[in-house]
């Protein structure tokens, strides 16, 4: 059973100068990789979510199901804000778009 066991402390000082840099390639490599994609999987998640509330401000139902008045619908809030949505969501999904092109041209994988 001891002859299983290596001495690692020794083993990695005897390591060449191509180990440790393809050692380090790697890890430097791994955490970029996982870094990107959430940040690209963070900006898809940010676009979902104010599609979504962009169509809940569409959504000006009564107030009850006998009720014939709508709730206090403000046309120029609904106007402003969802400007406001359609400008930020266009802008986001520019940015998918180029970060995902990126993370497939860095690290040569598809998103």
């Amino acid at each position: 059973m001891s002859d299983d066991l290596k001495p690692r402390f020794i083993e990695s000082l005897k390591r060449n100068n191509d180990q440790i840099r393809e050692d380090r390639a790697k890890t430097i490599g791994e955490d970029s990789e996982l870094i990107y994609r959430r940040r690209v999987e963070d900006i898809e998640l940010k676009i979902k979510r104010l599609e979504r509330e962009q169509e809940g401000l569409i959504d000006i139902s009564p107030l009850d199901k006998n009720s014939l008045t709508f709730a206090d619908f403000q046309p120029e809030a609904f106007v402003q804000r969802d400007m406001e949505l359609s400008l930020t969501i266009r802008n986001l999904n520019i940015q998918f778009e180029v970060s995902k092109k990126r993370f497939e041209y860095l690290f040569g994988k598809t998103f």
